[in-house]
């Protein structure tokens, strides 16, 4: 984004009309634990010292619907929605910035791995948000955009249909919280193993997501109703 902003037109558009408040990794701790001991490991690093298990599924742990469907009350599932919402420090930090500047933030994008898709809200029930015609919009451009990099095709709608039913997602608690648009982008898995990738393994996704993004955010500065 920085390197085209002089050569290229839109992308100085939305950085001159938007802040970008950008967090590389969410869940530090379980992010390092999967590069060192499990690669699939997707919870936070928090002890329980009862069950002698570690971590909390951090988007099982918002307070929207939390421990509802598709999220376990039992400390060694990979889906553990935690003793209670936002016990993680990681996720109270995002919630608590979420909420000082929510009335400013027209848009939460969160990426995940791996399955291919672009969702939005709802993942805890099957129901059609009040804007859907903007947010599906939105999706179908996006995953386009995505797909004319490579011919990549990524499934979109909303999460509970598109993937299945969750409860506690941070995307479902920013929508809920005044966030118009909330995506979750499941990117498609370029794996690691314990050391690093070539960049040939790594750029075609990080290319062909930063269109769909691109794209996402040229239609906030659209009106759309």
């Amino acid at each position: 984004a920085l390197q085209t902003y002089q050569t290229d037109p839109d992308m100085r558009k939305m950085l001159t009309q938007l802040y970008f408040y950008i967090m590389p990794v969410f869940n530090v701790d379980g992010y390092h634990f999967s590069w060192t001991n499990d690669r699939f490991w997707r919870k936070t690093r928090s002890k329980n010292m009862r069950f002698h298990c570690h971590g909390v599924d951090a988007n099982r742990n918002w307070k929207v619907k939390w421990c509802d469907e598709g999220a376990s009350l039992h400390p060694c599932d990979d889906t553990y929605c935690g003793p209670f919402p936002e016990s993680e420090p990681e996720v109270k930090a995002v919630a608590h910035f979420l909420r000082k500047h929510r009335k400013q933030i027209k848009a939460y994008l969160s990426f995940h791995a791996y399955a291919q898709m672009l969702l939005y809200p709802y993942s805890y029930k099957y129901a059609t948000i009040p804007n859907f015609n903007c947010v599906e919009s939105a999706a179908y451009n996006a995953v386009n955009a995505l797909q004319s990099a490579y011919g990549v095709r990524y499934r979109y709608g909303p999460a509970s249909s598109t993937l299945y039913v969750s409860s506690g997602s941070s995307m479902d608690w920013a929508y809920k919280n005044g966030i118009p648009y909330a995506f979750a982008f499941e990117l498609r898995d370029t794996g690691h193993f314990g050391f690093l990738l070539p960049e040939t393994l790594i750029k075609p996704t990080c290319t062909e997501t930063m269109l769909a993004v691109k794209n996402i955010t040229l239609h906030l500065l659209k009106k759309c109703h």
